[in-house]
């Protein structure tokens, strides 16, 4: 029997050792794999999720029974120190010896940590392993204990430079990122992409510094900060490396295997090193003169170094290694494919930019117009998955090809069906799964549902950025089948935002946990389930996010709108936008008082921006008292309903749209929905209140009033679209309450009402039908559910200032009542602005 050692066992080693057995003669082989960390191996990919549940368990590629029951002999906690290249044999750091007679090298790759003076005191930390993490929350819980206002930055601003910052938030830091280039994520994005990303990750709570080069770091035996140039400096508390990586080729070096000049080992098309009996793969392997770091590369290599062994000497590497990629860093979107930085001289780009909604889109055409070269995603990737697919399978573009990124008018997909792939096309580029074998594994009954066909192909579970895609050709071949699909909302459940809705209105839960427990598939919950519960939870009940359960997110948990710099928005609701003088004197006395920024808005309020979370209860108190009340701009509820001046002072007026406007206004606010929901009533057919531009939407003409659904600004700009024609007021107040219900009731997590319209079968024809119809013959149940939640309403700001429990959660420090000192405004245009406002 024939032996194999693996030194390394990181995802890629155990990938080979995962690929191996699964061949017919795996079985003449014994194999032996050594990790120096204590564990299996785990999901490096995903190690920032460590700080969320900190179960390293839940981390794993597979448990250590795993590799016994496959007859793959683990050895952990052991490094190798030698390789005798002569005698064919490994020596440990333990001096234990081992044959072999093929050596697979996976060592991966080690962080790179700059020759910066003063990088060993204490508190400078590298994120790489799980016991680096460990060390980290044990540093950063000790730091909050003594210094409530502690700060954490992270060198690098990279792809694992921004997890690291994710990590600095989760752990209740204050994060910065440093980064030494002028712009984010170099290697992938351009210069317009990563300003977005930028403003973006500033929006949330992140400090970006860009150019920075650290000259030494600040302190006695523990970091105090970091020193840029004679009068720059950055005051921190901990510091987080994460600067790039470097191969660890050092047991390669020793032992005369070839390397490169910038370091990895040599190795050709059949993964083989200067030494026919080794192999290297994964980020040790300097393939093509690169080393490449993301991990679908790593698991081609592993198969082409399984199939050399087992003498199936035809598989060889791709000459060229597809680097395209899709995240999400800190709750953001970025993906790049193909080419992302075209010279004008092979192809034109074409750009969407929309930084208010946190936007960046960039494609690259060729000079013909008929091939697409690659792109950049910043804010929003759901399309990654279809413009990487027309790009490596070279399938045929739109003439506009602009349509591709830019918001639909019509409704229309510029891309096709996912079922117009064709079947070689590699949906998973991790575990190279293709749509044929997708397909395969549901139409030949070995699959029947998305986690059946993750199980037989293991497609989406390397990256997970292909899980999307996964999912719509599981459930298009589903369809295609005439087998009926039901959606998930996350891998926690089976059941659909529809069926928990239902689940959750009969059974009266009350926590997530227990609708996780009795309808769950375990674990703790994700990103998308929990606040998707909530949602659910406050929608049913008309409970305001003073009830823990009903809290989404942390705009939910402090009634406000967290701004860029730490600070707040304060934006008390002005239904119709009409406001009396004594209300508007208050709204200045209050913004005064405060120090407040001031800006009328496109939304017809009138918001206020830079409160401290302290001083929030503080100014909600002396609103209330001028009779304001909440404008939920923080929440997925009405936020507001835009109306002209109407036929009471404008000639052109043909109905009264300011008291319409105020009555719908009061009659919605403060009800939870699946997104938030916007309105319009415009007095003629001038619309100077862009009734057409909202979710529902009304323009006077003569014999009453056209109502108009569906429609959203933003990133995705849709009219409304008509349904229904000279209509009363009571009509509207009924059809409307039918429709939002409805729309509440049966759309997606996060769906606004434009997607979900759109995306009904039978689409506005069908609203029609159940909304004037009563086609499910449900009309008078959704009228009865919504009175209930009008009559429920109660203003949360006021639940909140009148109730000294919920106060408590206003302090910056949770042992101290003091400012949050680390605030710093700028005086522009006679206001004050957060330092930097660019």
């Amino acid at each position: 029997m024939k032996k194999i050692i693996v030194v390394g066992n990181g995802m890629v080693g155990y990938k080979f050792c995962e690929k191996f057995v699964a061949q017919e003669n795996a079985e003449n082989f014994k194999i032996i794999i050594f990790g120096e960390e204590p564990r299996p191996a785990y999901d490096r990919v995903h190690l920032s999720e460590f700080f969320e549940n900190q179960n390293a368990k839940a981390l794993e590629m597979a448990p250590a029974t795993w590799y016994a029951d496959n007859g793959i002999e683990l050895i952990t906690g052991e490094r190798v120190a030698d390789i005798n290249r002569t005698e064919k044999t490994i020596t440990t750091a333990k001096d234990r010896e081992f044959a072999y007679d093929y050596l697979v090298m996976a060592t991966g790759s080690s962080p790179f940590v700059p020759p910066i003076k003063g990088v060993e005191k204490e508190g400078v930390f590298v994120y790489r392993t799980i016991e680096d993490l460990e060390g980290m929350l044990a540093y950063a819980a000790k730091l909050k204990a003594e210094k409530p206002n502690a700060k954490a930055a992270v060198l690098g601003g990279g792809l694992l430079g921004l997890e690291a910052g994710k990590a600095v938030l989760d752990m209740g830091l204050e994060p910065h990122i440093v980064e030494f280039a002028p712009k984010l994520m170099p290697r992938q994005l351009d210069t317009r992409s990563s300003q977005v990303l930028k403003l973006k990750l500033e929006s949330i709570g992140l400090n970006i510094h860009l150019s920075k080069a650290t000259n030494q770091i600040l302190g006695d035996k523990f970091i105090t900060g970091m020193e840029f140039g004679e009068d720059d400096i950055l005051n921190v508390d901990m510091l987080i490396i994460s600067a790039g990586i470097r191969p660890r080729d050092e047991l390669a070096k020793a032992c005369g295997l070839d390397v490169g000049v910038r370091g990895g080992i040599v190795v050709d098309d059949t993964m083989k090193t200067s030494d026919d009996n080794i192999y290297a793969i994964g980020e040790i392997a300097l393939y093509n003169q690169m080393i490449y770091g993301l991990v679908a590369p790593g698991y081609d290599m592993a198969e082409v170094a399984v199939q050399q062994v087992l003498g199936n000497s035809e598989v060889k590497m791709a000459e060229e290694i597809d680097m395209s990629t899709k995240l999400k860093l800190i709750g953001v979107d970025v993906a790049s494919f193909g080419e992302p930085f075209m010279p004008a001289s092979k192809g034109h780009s074409i750009i969407f930019e929309n930084k208010t909604e946190y936007l960046y889109k960039r494609i690259n055409v060729s000079l013909d117009g008929k091939s697409l070269l690659g792109g950049i995603l910043v804010g929003d990737a759901s399309d990654y998955n279809m413009l990487h697919q027309m790009y490596l399978n070279d399938m045929k573009i739109p003439e506009n090809a602009a349509q591709l990124i830019l918001p639909a008018s019509d409704g229309a997909s510029a891309f096709g069906d996912v079922t117009d792939l064709p079947d070689e096309a590699q949906v998973c580029s991790c575990e190279s799964v293709t749509k044929g074998q997708i397909c395969a594994a549901i139409e030949n009954g070995e699959a029947t549902d998305v986690a059946g066909v993750v199980s037989c192909t293991k497609a989406g579970t390397g990256c997970g950025g292909c899980k999307p895609m996964v999912t719509d050709l599981t459930n298009a071949t589903l369809k295609s089948l005439g087998i009926t699909v039901k959606e998930g909302v996350c891998e926690h459940f089976d059941l659909s935002r529809q069926d928990l809705y239902q689940i959750i209105k009969v059974k009266g839960y009350t926590t997530f946990n227990e609708v996780l427990d009795n309808h769950g598939n375990g674990g703790h919950g994700c990103e998308l389930c929990k606040p998707l519960v909530a949602s659910l939870m406050a929608t049913i009940n008309a409970d305001t996010a003073n009830k823990e359960y009903a809290i989404q997110d942390s705009n939910d948990r402090f009634l406000a709108n967290i701004q860029r710099n730490g600070t707040y928005s304060v934006v008390p609701r002005v239904p119709g936008g009409e406001i009396t003088p004594d209300k508007l004197i208050a709204l200045g006395e209050i913004a005064k008082k405060y120090d407040l920024y001031t800006k009328i808005t496109g939304g017809v309020r009138i918001d206020l921006f830079g409160a401290t979370l302290n001083q929030l209860p503080l100014i909600w108190k002396e609103l209330i008292s001028h009779g304001f009340e909440s404008g939920h701009a923080y929440g997925k509820s009405l936020r507001t309903v835009k109306t002209c001046v109407g036929s009471t002072w404008c000639r052109y007026g043909m109905d009264e749209s300011v008291s319409f406007g105020i009555e719908l206004e009061n009659r919605y606010r403060g009800i939870r929905a699946p997104h938030k929901i916007k309105g319009g009533v415009s007095g003629c057919i001038r619309e100077c209140a862009e009734a057409r531009g909202k979710d529902f939407g009304l323009i006077a003409v003569e014999g009453g009033w056209n109502l108009y659904v569906g429609g959203n600004g933003g990133a995705t700009p849709r009219h409304a679209e008509l349904l229904a024609e000279q209509i009363d007021n009571e009509t509207v107040i009924k059809y409307l309450d039918r429709y939002l219900m409805f729309y509440m009731r049966t759309a997606k997590p996060l769906q606004r009402t434009a997607a979900w319209q759109e995306r009904l079968e039978g689409g506005l024809n069908y609203v029609k039908e159940v909304v004037i119809e009563d086609k499910l013959g449900i009309a008078e149940d959704l009228e009865k559910e919504m009175q209930t939640l009008v009559n429920k309403f109660e203003c949360e700001w006021t639940q909140a200032v009148n109730n000294p429990e919920m106060m408590k959660r206003f302090n910056h420090f949770v042992n101290s009542k003091d400012d949050d000192d680390n605030l710093v405004f700028v005086p522009m245009r006679e206001q004050k602005m957060p330092e930097p406002w660019k």
